[in-house]
């Protein structure tokens, strides 16, 4: 929560309004509101609840002495469980009825941040890798490891003779895990000791149980949480300002990668709703009202961990390849059929293995490719490659990798004119830390290698913890894209960072160099510098550190760090395990329907543009594009996307950093009404 703050606090400062902390907000109607703290800029620098839960800016408890102080509005910061209890929907028709009486003095709109109903919250990435990190020492688990049950309150669950079949495929150890909320179809709850007395009864397996409990609240704050924390805070700030007295109270939040505004009492209804449909047992109602991110992870989920191929091959096979340099990305795209090892050369010289249904089965936590990387494009062996294919019989491919891969399958489209083998679905899932793949604002691995940079920079500003004033220059990866620089700044909370996408100069640097002078005169101690490694060929690292040791004489000292190859391993982060499974499970579907769709008189032949398609998250939805048409999008001689997205948010590095810049608010989210959407059938996964 502290990062959103952060952002609430120095974006409101930007905009020139004031700002307040309110500690501790209590619960009720008309809730008991301490006197509200004016809050200067240095109080916001962390990212990481120093306020209390329930942190508002503003304040309530006497509306005329809040109005005196010229509050604009009312900003709420909670966890959906707070925002969807009963007092808060009491709360906002109090305001309402003290409405006309504010009016007359000062409007006040009103905007909050927690979670719509299909949208990312604070914190989730969080306590998701505090249970995944208790987990994962015993064995891989859940969607994100590949875990063999889990009984959520959705789920209805019956039990499944899943554990029996792992043990028999060579398993030795199983984890089921349990929310705390689980019931039966019939109301009844169910608990991790009901769980291990109908394991240990019918199977006789010894079992232990493990309530993670508060942990999972705990901890750091992930990467993830703190950008979306940044986002949220901006957007809410922005809601406050744009709002009028007749704007209804909204949340604002995240679908995907798109900012998003949702009326507050639709958001409440809708979690009632739920509860409601919860207690009279209508359960697959239930996970409609979830939303469509929830059931697509339920479906992938079922998919995964119920089902079993049958004992004999039947259809088609889809082969895994992963050109590029190695990356923390999990494998799980192809749970049966074949996998090439070392990507194209592999291919063209036969090295092709079958891969089971067990298999893959611990793959999910593994950092790396399992299956090999080479950098090696297919163009100079088309002949061995289309040999191998009709060898092999291989009648579509899932290809996993980076810039390489993607230019790879390009290849592999301007040979179907010459060799026929190569008229076969393809279809591209983007996996690199330096996220460079068009197509797609996210690739499998750059979370974990941001998670990797954003933990090394938090232990490198603690190791000046007792000195007067230091400041660090970072060199980050990425090649000539800025995405790991930027984001990292903006999870770090760093004062600069220099990126090959916007130029910049002596004078620039200078400007820098004097900002940050400027800043340790005040009571900031540390600064923060990143810099992409191929951001300039003659302002290097080398150069940008005795810049500011030389400029900075007498304020503040310089030391430099290259973090190098650690930022490639490690184990994936539940996000990437998340993104890569939803990634390969949707891949597969798509390739096997395109199989059956290009199938003629019991041969395959696909040579259209759609045949050919990149897999990629755009905003709020996973799509299939035409690698084809994705050309003209691509800068070939720097190897990135002609346009990315992320480049929106580096105005929010430079206003948090409290740079006098103007913040580009054209794409600020609208206010959108909630829809009921059906459930999604598990074929369009």
């Amino acid at each position: 929560m502290n990062a959103a703050v952060r952002a609430v606090v120095r974006v409101g400062l930007y905009t020139g309004s004031r700002v307040f902390f309110v500690y501790e907000v209590s619960a009720g109607p008309k809730p008991k509101i301490p006197h509200p703290h004016h809050n200067p800029w240095e109080k916001g620098g962390d990212t990481g609840t120093r306020t209390g839960t329930g942190t508002r800016t503003g304040g309530h408890r006497d509306t005329d002495r809040d109005t005196d102080r010229g509050s604009l509005g009312d900003l709420l910061l909670g966890w959906a469980g707070q925002w969807c209890a009963p007092h808060w929907s009491q709360f906002v028709p109090y305001w309402s009825q003290s409405e006309p009486r504010l009016s007359k003095k000062l409007p006040k709109t009103r905007a909050g941040m927690g979670g719509g109903r299909e949208g990312w919250t604070q914190g989730w990435t969080r306590g998701w890798m505090r249970e995944w990190t208790r987990v994962d020492p015993g064995m891989d688990t859940g969607m994100d490891a590949g875990m063999d049950g889990r009984i959520s309150p959705c789920s209805h669950p019956c039990y499944h003779p899943v554990l029996p079949q792992t043990r028999d495929g060579g398993s030795r150890l199983n984890i089921i895990i349990v929310a705390e909320g689980a019931i039966d179809k019939h109301g009844k709850p169910i608990t991790p000791d009901d769980i291990k007395t109908l394991v240990v009864k019918r199977l006789g397996y010894d079992t232990r149980v493990t309530i993670l409990g508060h942990v999972q609240r705990g901890g750091t704050p992930s990467a993830f949480d703190r950008i979306l924390a940044s986002r949220m805070g901006v957007e809410a700030v922005m809601a406050l300002l744009e709002g009028t007295p007749d704007t209804p109270a909204c949340v604002v939040s995240l679908s995907g990668n798109q900012a998003v505004r949702l009326p507050l009492m639709e958001c409440v209804q809708v979690t009632k709703d739920v509860t409601t449909a919860m207690n009279e047992g209508r359960f697959e109602d239930a996970l409609k009202l979830r939303g469509r991110s929830f059931q697509n992870n339920w479906n992938v989920y079922k998919l995964l961990a119920h089902i079993r191929p049958p004992a004999t091959k039947v259809g088609g096979t889809g082969e895994g390849l992963g050109p590029g340099h190695p990356n923390p990305t999990p494998t799980p795209a192809i749970p049966t059929g074949n996998g090439v090892l070392d990507g194209f050369e592999g291919l063209a010289f036969g090295m092709v293995e079958e891969i089971g249904w067990n298999t893959v089965g611990n793959w999910t936590g593994l950092g790396g490719s399992k299956l090999g990387t080479k950098r090696t494009l297919p163009k100079k062996y088309f002949e061995e490659i289309s040999a191998n294919i009709s060898k092999f019989g291989i009648h579509a491919l899932v290809i996993i990798g980076g810039f390489e891969a993607f230019m790879g399958g390009l290849e592999l489209v301007e040979g179907r004119a010459r060799f026929e083998e190569l008229c076969i679905p393809l279809c591209i899932i983007p996996a690199t830390v330096s996220n460079n793949v068009p197509g797609s604002d996210f690739s499998i691995g750059a979370d974990t290698a941001l998670n990797t940079i954003t933990n090394t920079c938090d232990l490198i500003k603690q190791s000046a913890a007792g000195t007067k004033r230091r400041v660090f220059i970072i060199e980050t990866m990425g090649g000539f894209c800025g995405y790991l620089a930027t984001m990292a700044g903006l999870a770090a909370g760093a004062d600069a960072a220099y990126i090959f996408e916007e130029p910049f100069g002596s004078r620039d640097l200078q400007a820098n160099v004097d900002h940050l002078i400027e800043k340790m005169k005040t009571t900031v101690k540390r600064g923060l510098v990143l810099r992409n490694e191929r951001c300039n060929e003659n302002y290097t690292t080398d150069f940008i550190y005795n810049l500011y040791s030389e400029e900075g004489k007498g304020v503040f000292d310089c030391r430099k760090n290259v973090l190098g190859h650690m930022q490639q391993g490690g184990s994936p982060t539940p996000f990437d395990r998340n993104f890569g499974t939803k990634m390969g499970a949707k891949a597969v579907a798509w390739v096997t329907g395109k199989i059956k769709e290009c199938s003629r008189h019991g041969r395959i032949f696909a040579n259209t543009a759609d045949s050919a398609c990149l897999l990629g998250m755009r905003k709020r939805s996973l799509t299939f594009q035409p690698i084809a048409e994705l050309r003209q999008q691509t800068d070939f001689e720097h190897r990135i996307p002609r346009e990315q997205w992320w480049l929106k948010l580096r105005p929010i590095l430079k206003v948090l950093a409290k740079y006098n810049i103007e913040l580009d608010t054209s794409e600020t989210a609208h206010l959108e009404h909630l829809t009921r959407k059906v459930l999604v059938p598990e074929a369009t996964l």
